[in-house]
């Protein structure tokens, strides 16, 4: 990868770093522990707001931003993030061959959500077309209108797909079509569009949904070969049961015994830290250590049963706080810890992929792909355009990208911390140590009055280097956990207009027996 020339500086942390800090010792496994989860490059994706999509990829030409952007994640893994385009406003969209990208019936703003779906949404070719504007190399998730019971626009939706992705131009571009998605969140249905809670229920869902899925893959959307498959069924809420919507029910239901079902080759489901809308999460809660694995474990036995399938399991839909995000929780500093954590622990788990959900103006976006005229906080109109930018949770895709490399062969491994303030990862190539993270979930707040603190990492890799050997360190600076920029990767900001990193790398050589880790700090070890 093609970065700026390296400056050893003295590390960030020396500075925050009170006479006596705490020292954690950490054991390291030397080799890759049987079983431990291998990660997609694309471990990090992204789910897009359907209504915006043509605002994300731009409609006449690209959107260079976007492309930058996704172009640093791509330098650091090899491979660009998946995208999913679809979620609530898929189920609010029709198809009309005389309009050229898309129109829009907007929603009213609102303090709460500044920045809502559309109510309704009508496209044309050209809304599928604008995917070649992608970075080469991206794969796309699509999905089409189950909620109205239209199956006409449903399979004109997925001609046109189909036609945008057979054609030269986008074989040019080096952007594949990897799956159709049919429907968004179906188990939320009763009372929309004339689903009921006595006409909708699990075996409902299932035939209507085989319906579809056999008028898609009839007209060539999607079939064998080197065809794009299914991809659902993107429920929202979590369940265990033979009778309700969720793995085990839709298997027995008989979801994968029909032709079209035979196609289902990922099982998506939809997964948020926090359900609360984000109407007053705190986030010293959201990022706590207990916190984020009592959320994902609960899906253990879903992704097992999943994968004895023969089926990958994804985060189809996921991030901070259900509703676009919390105020101070979703868009500053700390959630950068959160997500990086969050996205890790999910990999080790044997989940494929998340897709962290993006729209414009979303309060949890890593990426605001374009310019905003009104606050993502209160919907107030803003007296300057704020021009595109990063998120703090941009950078935790960065270092997950460097962590996870570009490999290919990347396997993880969550390690034995004994404190809840702590977490960190190891990662394996041919079953090599090459890199960990550490991750602080303890929030240092500007103004607090309260000095950061800052512990002593001892890494003690079993059977392989000694403790007196050096490392390379690359640091997350985050100024402080309610920072919302001048968050730097490794001495880099991506803060600027155009999305691109400003500033020389730096790495910092480090004893292995004491790696600082500040409060509110990402650490990448690089053995």
């Amino acid at each position: 990868m093609a970065f700026p020339t390296l400056a050893i500086l003295v590390p960030l942390s020396v500075f925050f770093a009170p006479a006596c800090a705490q020292t954690v010792s950490i054991s390291v496994p030397s080799s890759a522990p049987s079983g431990s989860a291998t990660l997609s490059p694309s471990l990090f994706s992204l789910s897009i707001e359907q209504d915006a999509w043509t605002d994300w990829a731009g409609a006449t030409e690209p959107n260079t931003f976007l492309v930058n952007v996704l172009d640093n994640l791509k330098q650091r893994t090899g491979e660009p993030p998946w995208f999913r385009i679809g979620a609530d406003s898929e189920d609010r969209t029709d198809f009309n061959p005389a309009v050229q990208f898309s129109q829009t019936v907007s929603s009213v703003p609102s303090v709460a959500t500044p920045y809502p779906e559309a109510a309704h949404v009508i496209v044309g070719d050209g809304f599928y077309q604008v995917a070649e504007h992608l970075p080469r190399g991206t794969r796309v998730v699509w999905g089409v209108n189950l909620l109205t019971q239209n199956m006409t626009a449903a399979v004109l939706e997925a001609t046109s797909i189909k036609k945008a992705f057979d054609s030269p131009a986008m074989e040019a571009a080096g952007v594949t079509l990897e799956f159709v998605e049919i429907g968004n969140e179906p188990d939320l249905y009763a009372g929309k569009a004339g689903h009921t809670s006595s006409n909708w229920n699990l075996t409902a869902f299932v035939a209507q949904w085989t319906a579809f899925a056999t008028n898609v893959s009839n007209i060539g959307a999607v079939g064998p070969g080197s065809r794009p498959k299914f991809f659902g069924p993107s429920f929202a809420d979590v369940s265990h049961s033979a009778t309700s919507f969720s793995p085990l029910g839709v298997f027995t239901a008989g979801i994968l015994d029909s032709a079209p079902g035979s196609l289902l080759q990922t099982y998506s489901q939809h997964h948020y830290q926090s359900d609360a809308g984000g109407a007053g999460e705190i986030l010293t809660d959201i990022v706590q250590k207990a916190n984020v694995r009592s959320n994902l474990t609960q899906l253990s036995q879903d992704i097992a049963l999943v994968r004895s399938h023969g089926l990958d399991y994804v985060l189809g839909e996921t991030n901070s706080c259900f509703g676009h995000g919390a105020v101070n929780t979703s868009n500053v500093g700390g959630i950068a810890t959160w997500t990086l954590d969050y996205v890790m622990f999910a990999g080790g788990l044997g989940i494929s992929r998340a897709f962290f959900h993006q729209g414009v103006g979303y309060k949890y976006n890593a990426i605001q792909p374009v310019t905003l005229t009104r606050s993502i906080i209160d919907g107030s109109p803003l007296s300057t355009p704020l021009p595109p930018h990063v998120q703090p949770a941009y950078h935790a895709a960065l270092v997950a990208a460097e962590a996870i490399g570009t490999s290919g062969v990347t396997t993880i491994v969550e390690l034995d911390i004994d404190d809840d303030e702590v977490s960190g990862y190891a990662f394996y190539e041919h079953g090599g140590l090459k890199r960990a993270v550490l991750i602080s979930h303890t929030m240092f707040f500007a103004g607090s009055g309260t000095p950061r603190g800052v512990k002593q990492i001892a890494l003690q890799p079993a059977g392989g280097k000694s403790s007196k050997d050096d490392v390379d360190v690359k640091r997350l600076f985050i100024p402080s956990a309610d920072a919302t920029v001048g968050l730097l990767w490794a001495g880099q900001s991506f803060d600027g207009p155009d999305g691109k990193a400003s500033g020389n790398v730096v790495v910092e050589k480090a004893s292995i027996s004491s790696v600082a880790l500040s409060d509110t700090e990402i650490v990448l070890v690089l053995f």
